[in-house]
């Protein structure tokens, strides 16, 4: 089965798709939005279409003491909106720490800081993705 990653930012929304298997998470691409859900889950549902993509791993951005805040909620309100407008299921993923970990992994290999900023939503979308993808694995 093949998945399609996200990482809802406030500006950006990080994609990230899986191989067909469902085993592997690749950086794929980075949507701009004006905090527009709609527009999201119209884009979403277009790139699920072209990558045959069947369903959606959505970061989940609970505060560092496993509490539910606005990003959190945002989160929620975007996967209700997926789930009902393009009848997929939509799985959260705890994601703290995942755009640490992505800055991480893109200094180690010496990506520039404005390449960095570029590419980082994409990163944390197949981080979360990956993450996922391993756990369902066990």
């Amino acid at each position: 089965m093949k998945y399609i990653g996200l990482d809802l930012g406030t500006k950006t929304l990080g994609v990230a798709f899986s191989d067909s298997l469902g085993i592997f998470a690749s950086a794929h691409s980075i949507i701009r939005h004006e905090d527009n859900l709609s527009f999201l889950v119209k884009e979403v549902g277009k790139l699920m279409q072209e990558n045959q993509a069947e369903e959606i791993v959505l970061g989940f951005p609970k505060n560092m003491n496993n509490t539910i805040g606005e990003r959190a909620e945002r989160s929620l309100a975007f996967q209700k909106m997926l789930e009902n407008d393009l009848g997929v299921k939509v799985h959260l993923i705890d994601e703290r720490l995942s755009t640490k970990e992505a800055t991480d992994l893109l200094i180690r290999n010496d990506t520039s800081r404005k390449k960095r900023k570029k590419v980082i939503d994409s990163m944390a979308a197949t981080i979360i993705l990956q993450s996922f993808l391993e756990r369902r694995g066990k």
